[in-house]
């Protein structure tokens, strides 16, 4: 499978998805362009993936890829169980338009 560089080398590119997962976890939703939100949608689900196995290996493994302990409190306190019934899906893409400055194609992406 091949990734998206997204114009970055691999350790900024590495933090910049982290932090887009921390805060998508976070805040359940985020603005930002296309390509980002394409990377950041598997990471994010396989985040909620762990959180529905529960246990203390799948809470390590998350606090080893997300920034805050907090969001992983959250992810495994009210995420995990919220989708428990669900298979996979647990986010969308909503197209918004074109940024003003440079054209850049902007989603939010959201928790379903």
């Amino acid at each position: 499978m091949r990734r998206k560089k997204l114009g970055r080398n691999m350790g900024h590119r590495r933090a910049m998805l982290r932090n887009l997962v921390t805060s998508f976890l976070a805040e359940e939703h985020i603005t930002t362009t296309e390509p980002r939100a394409m990377s950041v949608q598997p990471l994010a689900e396989r985040m909620i993936t762990l959180a529905k196995q529960g246990g203390l290996a799948a809470r390590r493994r998350a606090l080893a890829y997300l920034y805050d302990e907090d969001v992983v409190r959250k992810l495994f306190d009210t995420l995990g169980p919220r989708y428990k019934d669900r298979t996979g899906g647990y986010t969308r893409i909503v197209r918004l338009g074109v940024r003003q400055g440079d054209s850049a194609p902007m989603v939010m992406l959201e928790l379903v």
